[in-house]
């Protein structure tokens, strides 16, 4: 296998320019998904979806207004910062959703990435609610499951990703997956010294409950804010467990019908 590639999103220095989004769009030959303008965000994707593989979330923080006395009035005084972060499916390291695939559509690239193959997708849904990030989704009027394949046939020929290519401030970042873990570190560092004691890494832990996501962030607040969860485990976690005491139930069962027959049996013959 290839060295595993990803993603490594610093959102600290994303802009909002949704560039990435466009580029996968036209690279991906994605159907437009409706631009809904929401009125609560500016932002007019709202989430990942079937036609939405990468998409940038515009969080407005208001402060409020104070008072001459220090204390706070109630009233929002406007917007304090924007916080602006370009999502992606994970390509986690435990992948529940090609877990969970019974026909083979899913599965793990030479990359180390998770693609579906649409020719195979059956339309099931498996793969829908095994996601922990939500992030597979099926698309109305097809059926089958779509999500970000990390540009497989970019990658194939040895270009990065189009998100990752049009990205102007170099928010999104591709390459090794290690080399990515490295510079993210130096970048976190970085922050902290200059004081954002709140940026932190999001995804990078072999040891977090998908065993490390193949596309990574870096945040300057709580995962929830970006609508991310804050404790992510793979859904089929504990299905070999689960198998196992089936399989133990199963064979209890079969050996009480067992004796119960050989006991029916004797008492036939008396």
């Amino acid at each position: 296998m290839a060295e595993r590639m990803g993603f490594f999103t610093d959102t600290s220095i994303c802009i909002g320019c949704k560039a990435c989004e466009v580029a996968c769009k036209e690279w991906n030959q994605l159907p437009d998904d409706g631009f809904v303008f929401e009125a609560t965000s500016y932002d007019n994707t709202g989430a990942l979806g079937a036609s939405t593989w990468r998409h940038v979330a515009f969080i407005e923080q208001s402060r409020p207004v104070r008072l001459d006395g220090g204390g706070d009035s109630g009233v929002d005084g406007g917007v304090d910062r924007w916080l602006m972060s370009s999502d992606v499916c994970k390509h986690c390291t435990n992948a529940a959703c090609l877990d969970v695939c019974p026909t083979g559509a899913l599965f793990r690239t030479e990359f180390g990435t998770v693609v579906v193959q649409e020719d195979i997708c059956n339309g099931c849904g498996y793969c829908v609610p095994a996601c922990p990030f939500g992030v597979i989704d099926r698309r109305e009027g097809d059926g089958r499951a779509w999500k970000c394949t990390m540009c497989y046939d970019r990658q194939l020929g040895g270009l990065e990703p189009a998100c990752a290519k049009a990205c102007p401030t170099d928010s999104i970042q591709f390459g090794p997956l290690d080399e990515l873990r490295e510079r993210a570190a130096d970048r976190l560092a970085r922050l902290h010294a200059d004081g954002h004691a709140e940026a932190r890494l999001y995804g990078e832990s072999p040891d977090d409950g998908v065993g490390g996501a193949g596309a990574f962030f870096l945040l300057l607040d709580e995962p929830e804010v970006y609508g991310l969860p804050p404790d992510p485990v793979a859904t089929t976690r504990d299905l070999p467990s689960m198998w196992r005491w089936a399989g133990a139930a199963a064979l209890s069962l079969a050996g009480a019908v067992a004796v119960a027959f050989a006991g029916g049996r004797q008492g036939a013959r008396r």
